[in-house]
């Protein structure tokens, strides 16, 4: 089964910015498209980006769009989510997940790395 770690997370001020990504310690990662969700404490998940397998398609939430770029190096095995210009509303535990399609609910998770913007 494929298995995703998520890292790059941290405490960052307003405004800042930081790079999360997500590995896989099996399988290929260019075989699935990779999504990017959220949960902030008190609120129910939400999907922030996805990009495809080859990184043609990119999708983002609303709140994120300007803000967010994912992207990905499948020769480095990895998928990114840059974050700029950071709110408080951020804050949130920060998830990965595959699955053949954007589109098709994800059927592989990461464990999540918290993001928290505070001043």
């Amino acid at each position: 089964q494929l298995q995703l770690v998520e890292s790059g997370g941290g405490l960052v001020q307003p405004g800042g910015s930081l790079r999360l990504s997500c590995a896989a310690s099996r399988f290929t990662l260019g075989t699935y498209a990779i999504g990017w969700f959220r949960q902030a404490p008190g609120k129910e998940r939400e999907g922030v980006s996805c990009i495809s397998r080859s990184g043609d398609v990119t999708n983002y939430s609303d709140s994120v769009k300007g803000r967010f770029t994912i992207s990905r190096d499948n020769a480095k095995n990895a998928v990114y989510l840059q974050i700029n210009s950071l709110k408080p509303e951020d804050t949130a535990v920060y998830y990965c997940a595959g699955a053949y399609y954007c589109s098709r609910p994800m059927d592989y998770w990461g464990k999540g790395t918290l993001v928290t913007v505070s001043s």
